[in-house]
């Protein structure tokens, strides 16, 4: 039952995360008024940051008077930061009503959505709106724009929300979320009533990765009914969920693994310390960021993740340009070799290299294991919060570690499956047999991972 349920789990999880922040912003002209309907979607990291603001009681479930209460404090910051101008003229935006609901997430944690109606003195004429909230979270930003008794005779923003007012984000703009945070309208008197909108009540906030790997992973935290027998099968399927996710497309892991083991004697060492590096890193960086999280210290954890994704590309290309260096030796003292030996000196020559070859390969293998296991997994930290956030945190720790040892498993399996096909090729077609332990295949794999710590780097700065 449990295998059935984790094939079922095969879709990707939520594109927008557990760390987004998503906003909507409705606007609709009115003859005397510009009415704006706010909604804000926080997923579970950014609500368990503000949940304390919330759960003034410290009870671990808001109620609906501490709910109301956020909820107007919010709604008034949102506001604020709103800039409304008219015909060139700013006009105050102000509360006109404020509400908030905390549906379920993952790993125990609640999100939060808060929805406020804004209003704005206004009239026909230009009227040009600029969302605030310019705090350096990700997520979904859409405003839409439509008459009331008006006619809209120009504007930049659609009618109707492509999200249902952060209900249901399209799948066609799942890789490049939308990010729209002004509109200009020209606003024209006269034009007929506003219908209701379907769907344009509140709406349940979807609940992160709940159809996919992620939420089988971050819903063994929140059990309740924790007993031994349970606690040793949670451990084993994080253990299989950090292998397939060490597995899964796009996240370059396997190859790299491939490349950092090259053509050094000591392979199987060498697949263990690789193994091991990056369990520990992973495992370092959960902690580190689970705690900065849940104490409040770092406001949009996002954000580390593109730079620690750039800090992994150039760890990739430092263990690259090592394995490059070793492999350009190795062509050099083969070559070398081989020339003194005709002349009775090659066999003496032959040892003077071997220390140095040695460190520079564990230095290039310890190093992308430093980048395979720099990046932490999101749903791994929404699963220490979850835990810390029940009582729970050792067993969420106990989790963490065995979605890296699985992570660091998967590595080593595809390390040791790399070599052991290259042996048998060796092997079973004598006449590769000289090329296989060569000096170009070294090479080109080397300047392979330069190659993609360079795009990696790229990558993490440009996205």
């Amino acid at each position: 039952m449990i295998v059935l349920a984790l094939a079922a789990g095969l879709l990707a999880a939520h594109p927008l995360g557990n760390f987004t922040v998503n906003h909507y912003d409705g606007l609709v002209a009115a003859p005397h008024e510009l009415r704006i309907d706010h909604v804000e979607d926080l997923a579970e990291i950014p609500a368990a940051q503000a949940m304390p603001a919330v759960d003034t009681d410290r009870d671990g479930h808001p109620s609906s008077g501490e709910l109301s209460s956020w909820a107007g404090g919010a709604c008034a910051r949102a506001a604020s930061s709103m800039r409304v101008t008219v015909d060139g003229r700013a006009v105050a935006a102000r509360v006109a009503s404020a509400a908030a609901s905390a549906p379920d997430g993952q790993a125990g944690l609640p999100t939060l959505r808060l929805e406020c109606r804004i209003t704005a003195p206004a009239g026909p004429g230009r009227i040009v709106f600029r969302a605030g909230g310019a705090d350096g979270r990700i997520g979904w930003r859409e405003v839409t724009a439509r008459g009331d008794r008006t006619t809209l005779a120009a504007s930049d923003v659609p009618g109707s929300s492509r999200s249902r007012r952060l209900t249901a984000y399209p799948r066609d703009m799942l890789a490049s979320p939308l990010d729209q945070r002004s509109a200009a309208l020209d606003v024209r008197a006269g034009g007929p009533p506003l219908a209701a909108a379907p769907g344009g009540g509140p709406g349940r906030l979807l609940p992160r990765g709940a159809d996919g790997l992620t939420g089988r992973f971050t819903s063994l935290v929140a059990r309740h009914d924790l007993t031994p027998g349970f606690a040793a099968l949670a451990f084993l399927i994080a253990l299989l969920l950090g292998a397939l996710h060490a597995l899964a497309p796009g996240h370059g892991k396997t190859i790299m693994a491939a490349h950092a083991i090259g053509d050094g004697r000591r392979r199987t060492r060498d697949v263990l310390a690789l193994g091991a590096t990056v369990t520990l890193t992973h495992t370092a960086g959960v902690l580190a960021l689970g705690l900065l999280v849940t104490t409040g210290t770092l406001l949009a954890p996002e954000a580390l993740f593109p730079w620690l994704g750039a800090a992994g590309g150039v760890l990739v290309t430092a263990a690259g340009a090592l394995l490059l260096r070793r492999a350009l030796r190795n062509r050099h003292h083969t070559h070398g070799h081989g020339h003194g030996h005709g002349h009775g000196h090659g066999h003496g020559h032959g040892h003077g290299h071997g220390h140095p070859d040695v460190r520079s390969r564990r230095g290039g293998v310890v190093l992308m294991g430093l980048a395979g296991g720099m990046v932490p997994s999101p749903s791994a930290v929404v699963v220490l919060v979850g835990g810390a956030a029940i009582g729970r945190a050792w067993f969420g720790v106990v989790l963490v570690l065995a979605y890296g040892l699985g992570l660091a498993a998967a590595l080593m399996a595809v390390g040791l499956l790399v070599t052991g096909s290259a042996r048998a090729l060796a092997r079973r077609i004598p006449a590769m047999r000289p090329r296989l332990p060569g000096a170009m295949m070294p090479i080109g794999t080397s300047a392979t991972v330069v190659v993609l710590g360079l795009g990696l780097t790229l990558r993490s700065l440009v996205l």
